[in-house]
């Protein structure tokens, strides 16, 4: 056997001696999702087009940082409920919470005490904010903010961050993604986009559609933090063309700081909208914001009355509980810093990991210590979805659940070192990959795919 026969059969064993789980009843689970529910998820970002090909687990139960799939095994699980389990699975203080109030009934013909209880627990933590409202999920907080500052302003437009990916399940904001099937033109026209950090383009559109433009939503900060005087900036665009500024904080909400990223950076938004870890995994989200603005959606006023936000289950109990119980647990026990320490040494753990087996180029992880992403890049240096899908099979093998690196506070230290273990078994085979300028024989079926495409 010469030297290339010696090489191409230890290329063959590396993808065949590390075992992947077994998965018979997630497989056949999977297609009854699908045989049920569109997609075979509730959640694009769960579908099974976002893992390796029959390697994405059905989920039977979590605790802690820990998830069990329907086959028995077991993942220590990263971007947790999607950020929104930022405590951990099952976490005591939270559902003993909800256990208490679950006792107490959860919705009634009017206001709970709970929800008075609620708002001032969430205004304590946000005094940025005037008022609060509560809704059951992000979407229909972002859609209330845009509603009510078209309202206030008696403008058309809405203008987006282009570079941040998600803002609303409605159509304002969907009609300008690629999967927009189903929505008007006319719609879809109303929302323009802005560049993240470019005060001068931001200019330039607000000019472009003077006086039609009735706010700037966006994230306040993602991967990268916002350039130094970027968030003030824009607070004095806003300012002097008329428009409303909004931060969706449902990702930088806790993990930037218990205030989000304006109690972090300073800058005051008219209207915030806070989800994901407020609850802890149950459902609840908050409308945020200015007295003046927020009370357009109420009764004390003269003015023409806006459909702010009423929902049947938006203040169910039990769900307002576990808010409260994780503010409080946030403010005791520190839990922002502990999820900065803990990423901190995942970052370094991984970034180590990669570089010394030659892919620091290639195995590429961002964003703030408290909410990682990672980044898969080819021989190119170009993002892959085909190297994507090898590492997170790799990653499967190895016991670790991770569509990104976003930690919880429920991980040890055992969890980080036992994920930089598998990120190093799973950089070794990335190295052969890029050698051969190929993935493919590492990858066992077809690549994983964006969230947002116009075909399926």
């Amino acid at each position: 056997m010469n030297a290339q026969d010696t090489q191409d059969t230890q290329d063959t064993q590396d993808t065949q001696d590390a075992e992947e789980p077994l998965l018979p009843r997630s497989r056949l689970a999977n297609e009854r999702l699908h045989a049920l529910i569109p997609g075979g998820a509730h959640t694009y970002a769960k579908g099974d087009d976002q893992y390796p090909e029959n390697l994405a687990p059905v989920i039977s139960h979590g605790r802690g940082a820990h998830v069990w799939d329907i086959d028995g095994n077991r993942y220590i699980e990263y971007g947790s409920g999607l950020r929104s389990v930022s405590l951990g699975h099952a976490h005591p203080r939270v559902i003993e919470a909800v256990r208490r109030e679950l006792g107490r009934g959860s919705n009634f013909v009017r206001p709970s005490i709970v929800e008075a209880e609620a708002a001032e627990r969430f205004l304590a933590t946000v005094p940025t904010a005037e008022m609060v409202k509560f809704a059951k999920n992000g979407s229909d907080a972002t859609t209330a903010a845009v509603r009510l500052a078209r309202a206030v302003t008696g403008r058309p437009r809405a203008a987006i961050c282009a570079d941040h990916p998600f803002f609303s399940v409605d159509d304002w904001f969907i009609g300008a993604t690629p999967m927009s099937a189903g929505i008007p033109a006319a719609t879809s026209d109303l929302t323009v986009a802005f560049p993240y950090g470019d005060l001068a383009a931001t200019a330039e559109l607000l000019t472009r559609y003077e006086n039609e433009v009735a706010c700037l939503i966006l994230e306040p900060a993602t991967h990268t933090e916002p350039p130094t005087g970027y968030l003030a900036g824009l607070r004095e665009l806003a300012d002097r063309h008329g428009c409303v500024l909004i931060f969706d904080e449902m990702i930088t909400g806790f993990r930037w700081s218990e205030a989000g990223a304006q109690g972090l950076y300073g800058v005051v938004p008219d209207l915030s909208t806070f989800g994901k870890a407020l609850g802890n995994g149950f459902a609840v989200s908050a409308l945020a914001g200015r007295r003046d603005l927020m009370e357009r959606g109420g009764l004390r006023h003269s003015g023409d009355r806006v459909f702010l936000l009423s929902t049947t289950h938006g203040a169910e109990t039990h769900s307002l509980a576990a808010a409260m119980a994780v503010q409080a647990t946030y403010a005791e026990e520190g839990v922002t810093a502990q999820l900065h320490s803990l990423g901190e040494r995942l970052a370094a753990g991984v970034r180590d990991a990669a570089a010394g087996m030659g892919v620091g180029d290639h195995i590429v992880v961002r964003g703030r210590a408290s909410n990682l992403v990672f980044a898969t890049l080819d021989e190119n240096r170009q993002p892959s979805q085909q190297y994507r899908t090898l590492f997170l099979r790799r990653l499967l093998m190895g016991g670790v659940l991770a569509p990104s690196f976003v930690v919880s506070s429920a991980l040890d230290d055992a969890d980080i070192d036992h994920t930089v273990d598998v990120v190093a078994q799973a950089c070794a085979v990335y190295r052969k990959a890029l050698d051969a300028a190929d993935p493919t024989p590492w990858l066992a079926g077809r690549p994983v795919k964006p969230v947002f495409r116009r075909l399926a």
